[in-house]
């Protein structure tokens, strides 16, 4: 049977009074999804934010690793997900290619006790577990200078997975030398060995939109996400994660024109006037907008019914260092 939206809505809303049950909703989800959230937020945001709630269940709204996170720091609840959709980054990188990573390195006579391990936590439990073990840590957009630069100092080369966009320009705003795994640079000479993967949203967004939109509106701020290639964050006038990026616009002139490059959803919501996405197609993250009203509903109305769907379980072993490594992040 299907309802309309204001059904659902109707019966979410009931589910929720009658549930032991905290609905989390990322930046990116549908607006409809994103409005039914008891939290909201950034990935790293939502799970230290669940890690104070009382709830006995989690419905979490984004994408499998930030659901695993949740899970990882707040054991002792049950984490569910209306959808159990996969960041496209995060599958770029497995346990296979993490060690032919290392591999790499050490083929170049860099040997293992030499290398530090950094993920995106744009990256899935298993791949953060092998960080942890190998003494590394997790970091985000927002803090991943900081934990660079705490990195740095042990003396080691730093191995930054997955995504290759945060790792260089988190580079080229320290002053410090990077490369990409496969682009025949010799990684002796680097200080950050980057995995080659990426966002596909966020490498939509081109030079080409820069000059249009700078044409277009003369005195126009261009703001894009780390995320983006490091060729188009050169010439942006503000880099910086989704809640800066937030703050920044609010923070701006309402009369000020902003060209924003990074997902729609988000875009969207920041102000009713004067905000442009940086790209001619519509840069909208395909997994994080699986989840539907209708799916929040069913997974509610699974819950009431003892039988939770797309729960959220890790082998403890991989929970263990996954811990670890969003431990040592944390601490800094």
């Amino acid at each position: 049977m299907s309802y309309t939206q204001d059904e659902l809505l109707e019966k979410i809303n009931v589910l929720k009074k009658k549930l032991s049950v905290t609905v989390v909703a990322h930046f990116y989800q549908r607006d409809e999804v994103f409005a039914v959230g008891d939290i909201t937020g950034d990935s790293l945001e939502l799970a230290k934010k669940t890690m104070q709630d009382n709830s006995d269940y989690i419905l979490f709204c984004g994408v499998g690793f930030m659901g695993e996170s949740v899970k990882v720091l707040s054991p002792e609840k049950r984490v569910v997900m209306p959808k159990l959709a996969c960041c496209a980054m995060a599958r770029m990188i497995d346990g296979m290619q993490f060690d032919n990573s290392i591999k790499f390195m050490n083929e170049a006579g860099i040997d293992s006790d030499n290398i530090l391990p950094i993920t995106y936590i744009n990256s899935n439990a298993d791949i953060k577990a092998k960080v942890g073990k190998m003494g590394g840590m997790v970091c985000t957009s927002s803090n991943a200078k900081k934990i660079i630069s705490t990195a740095m100092k042990e003396g080691k080369k730093i191995l930054f997975i997955p995504d290759r966009c945060l790792g260089q320009n988190i580079g080229n705003e320290m002053g410090l030398k990077s490369s990409i795994i496969g682009d025949g640079q010799n990684p002796n000479d680097m200080d950050i060995i980057c995995y080659d993967g990426f966002c596909s949203v966020h490498q939509l967004f081109t030079l080409d939109d820069i000059k249009f939109y700078r044409k277009k509106y003369p005195g126009i701020k261009i703001v894009v996400h780390p995320e983006c290639d490091p060729s188009l964050c050169a010439k942006a006038d503000f880099v910086g994660s989704t809640s800066q990026i937030i703050k920044y616009i609010a923070e701006a002139d309402p009369e000020q024109t902003i060209a924003v490059g990074t997902e729609f959803n988000l875009v969207n919501r920041l102000r009713p006037k004067n905000t442009y996405v940086l790209s001619s197609t519509k840069p909208e993250c395909p997994t994080m907008n699986e989840t539907t009203l209708e799916d929040v509903y069913l997974t509610l109305k699974s819950i009431d019914e003892g039988e939770p769907l797309n729960e959220i379980n890790l082998d403890p072993e991989i929970a263990k260092w996954t811990k670890v490594a969003l431990d040592r992040m944390m601490a800094l």
